[in-house]
């Protein structure tokens, strides 16, 4: 196989190899997964009592909190290696790298109507392509700074 084949295949590859952590973790049973987020929970809220020892903190909220947040980060990384793997014209690759997410997001929720204690949520699939959209954003965002910073140095006058 030619070396340029491998700049298509290996982000393809990292982007597959992330949408399996999706399933996994999407794939515990509801029982798993909220031990997982509870102990996560669990530290923050002693982190922040310990800086904030006079304030008290609801833990129940946090729980959710920081299982969104799982949501949002999980799909924010999707939509980076997406957009990236994608060799397309600017617009198209907006376009492409959010309607993958968000198909694997709704496929997501669908699955986990069949793991044990899980549930499927339209909000989660929002939060996912909230997390994509984001991810997509700020990399298309870094690339065209990049493609900019690279055409001013091109076009400016050489330094005697």
């Amino acid at each position: 196989m030619k070396q340029s084949h491998f700049k298509y295949i290996y982000p393809w590859l990292a982007v597959v190899v992330w949408m399996g952590v999706i399933f996994y973790l999407s794939h515990q049973s509801g029982n798993a997964s909220s031990h997982l987020s509870s102990g996560i929970t669990d530290g923050i809220i002693q982190t922040m009592e310990t800086v904030w020892p006079f304030m008290s903190f609801d833990e129940a909220f946090f729980h959710h909190l920081i299982r969104k947040c799982a949501h949002f980060a999980a799909y924010f990384i999707l939509g980076i290696l997406v957009v990236h793997a994608l060799k397309r014209p600017f617009k198209k690759r907006l376009i492409y790298a959010l309607l993958i997410c968000m198909l694997y997001a709704m496929s997501d929720e669908i699955h986990q109507l069949f793991v044990p204690g899980r549930s499927g949520e339209v909000w989660d699939v929002l939060i996912d392509s909230a997390g994509a959209a984001t991810g997509i954003g700020l990399y298309m965002l870094f690339v065209f700074i990049l493609q900019h910073l690279k055409e001013n140095k091109r076009n400016s006058p050489p330094i005697k």
